[in-house]
């Protein structure tokens, strides 16, 4: 199965791919980012189909269409955000349906969107985690494919308690998506 990592930063999660031997075929950026350096390290085939815009002109469906373009050309079948900073439309979603994962720094359904860690800081929750789910349309709202907990420490603040999440989430989401990769497309799925 032919798998592409949309990315935005600095590709820690990619790495950890990598690392576990997935067969990456595809890293596919947003912005020019330290992660599609890593990919190039790496050996893999990387692109950036750059937003045009971070305004309210943003085309956010024609970004979409273009970007799924990039992965149909390339034969791609499994999709993984890893820290993908832009929210995607329904043409991807139609293409690849159930076929999307994503990566969370919270227990979904709690904190979902952007600022999880300083959310789950500011509520006091003794414990937080990471979440593996699909992707879908509503942000942080598909179905949960694997959750792993991490205590929250008296002395935390947002970068060590991320960083500690950030640990455990590269590992659960490699396993995560080994396990898919290992297991057989139902009986009439498309390949």
């Amino acid at each position: 199965m032919r798998l592409a990592v949309l990315v935005s930063g600095t590709g820690t999660i990619l790495d950890a791919m990598v690392d576990a031997d997935l067969p990456v075929a595809l890293v596919v950026a947003d912005r020019p980012c330290r992660a599609v350096e890593l990919a190039a390290g790496h050996g893999i085939p990387a692109t950036v189909v750059e937003r045009d815009t971070f305004g309210d002109d943003f085309d956010r469906v024609a970004y979409t269409e273009r970007l799924t373009a990039e992965l149909e050309a390339a034969g791609i079948q499994l999709v993984a955000m890893a820290g993908f900073g832009t929210i995607l439309e329904q043409p991807i979603y139609d293409r690849y349906a159930g076929r999307i994962l994503n990566t969370h720094p919270s227990l979904l359904p709690a904190f979902p969107g952007w600022h999880a860690v300083e959310k789950a800081l500011d509520h006091g929750v003794p414990v937080t985690g990471c979440t593996v789910h699909l992707a879908e349309l509503e942000v942080d709202a598909g179905p949960i494919l694997a959750q792993e907990t991490v205590p929250v420490l008296p002395d935390d603040d947002v970068a060590s308690l991320h960083e500690r999440i950030k640990t455990v989430e590269r590992r659960l989401y490699v396993g995560t998506i080994r396990s898919l990769l290992d297991t057989p497309p139902p009986q009439g799925a498309p390949e």
